[in-house]
């Protein structure tokens, strides 16, 4: 795989993590979760379950049924951005073993942990916005993120059919990429850690489950039509959610890309500051949001602390921001969600323009 090389000057990061330090020390707080994070998994999870069991078990109505459907994929989203997303970055707790038990949160809606730490904390948080080694931007068969991947005439619409892209990023991703990445040993150019036997069984044992629960058990009670609809649009809203606050946080107008395609790439910023330069947040003040996407609205303070609970980022991004102003360096924010949606949309729509050929004179 190609080899990356940060600049390795880190007067910002060493200045900022010194304030976020203490911070802590003065305020007496750990750096994990508190009662904020453990009382959204107390409403989360037991929601999920009831709206799970309540399709299979309660009549109802079709319609109220695929609203049931839809909500439990809001609720399941919310899991993953709160309770499993911190988990796995060891941040729910300060005690490793409810961090791994938690984490396997992913696993019960679809996913794998295993993967996804290595996936998402090794490779998308060391090399953000890396062409050629961020999954998260790799090569998509219909969608072009960034300037260095090559363009296609069906580009000139993917800012219109790109929410359809994100529709089936769920099922995908649960049923496909995960068995591939399995498979490969590899995300990208990447290789896997060796897995152990408890990881290897873990995948699959959770795999089957997925099935039972997902497919087997739904089809005995409601039929097979009914399941079809039901997961077909529980999948579609799952992953758009997502997908887009995803997409907000790295493929807006104000981040930049870098591309790794030779054997070595120089970065010319620390990595922190190229952290900053590739993640952007929105909608700070919106503390629905906030409460609702785990504080991943908060992308800059997650990338730079990734091991300090969401519930810490609303406090740290104003030391975060008035650093930023001291060593003159870009903060990349939009107001709302709608604007930072606004932004994706103009991107998309940019790169899907049929790239300008310069002529030699």
């Amino acid at each position: 795989m190609p080899k990356v090389i940060f600049n390795r000057k880190a007067d910002f990061f060493n200045s900022l993590k010194k304030s976020v330090d203490n911070y802590f020390t003065t305020n007496n707080i750990k750096k994990t979760g508190n009662w904020e994070l453990y009382a959204k998994t107390l409403v989360l999870v037991p929601m999920a379950i009831a709206l799970y069991v309540s399709v299979l078990i309660v009549p109802m109505h079709w319609a109220i049924a695929l609203s049931f459907c839809v909500l439990f994929a809001v609720v399941a989203a919310s899991i993953g951005f709160n309770v499993m997303h911190d988990a796995c970055h060891g941040s729910y707790s300060s005690k490793k073993w409810v961090n791994d038990l938690v984490g396997l949160s992913i696993n019960a809606l679809g996913g794998n942990a295993y993967i996804w730490k290595f996936k998402h904390n090794v490779i998308h948080h060391t090399y953000t916005n890396i062409e050629g080694l961020d999954d998260d931007i790799h090569k998509h068969p219909i969608l072009r993120m960034c300037s260095s991947q090559a363009w296609k005439p069906a580009h000139q619409f993917q800012y219109i059919y790109m929410f359809g892209a994100y529709a089936l990023s769920s099922i995908t991703w649960m049923l496909m990429f995960d068995y591939i990445k399995y498979f490969s040993r590899k995300i990208v150019v990447s290789d896997m850690p060796a897995m152990t036997t408890l990881d290897h069984v873990t995948f699959w044992v959770s795999k089957a489950l997925y099935l039972v629960f997902y497919i087997g058990i739904p089809i005995y009670f409601v039929g097979t039509l009914n399941w079809f609809i039901g997961f077909m649009a529980m999948h579609a809203v799952l992953g758009l959610i997502l997908a887009i606050v995803f997409q907000l946080a790295h493929v807006v107008e104000e981040t930049k890309f870098e591309t790794a395609h030779t054997e070595e790439v120089h970065i010319a910023n620390e990595w922190a500051v190229h952290q900053l330069a590739g993640t952007a947040n929105f909608a700070r003040d919106d503390k629905f949001i906030s409460w609702y996407v785990g504080g991943l609205n908060y992308q800059i303070e997650h990338h730079l602390f990734p091991r300090i609970s969401h519930v810490h980022y609303p406090a740290l991004s104003e030391i975060v921001k008035a650093k930023c102003e001291e060593f003159g360096i870009e903060y990349n924010e939009s107001p709302t969600m709608w604007t930072a949606t606004l932004s994706h949309i103009k991107l998309m729509k940019e790169l899907g323009k049929k790239p300008v050929v310069a002529v030699a004179a």
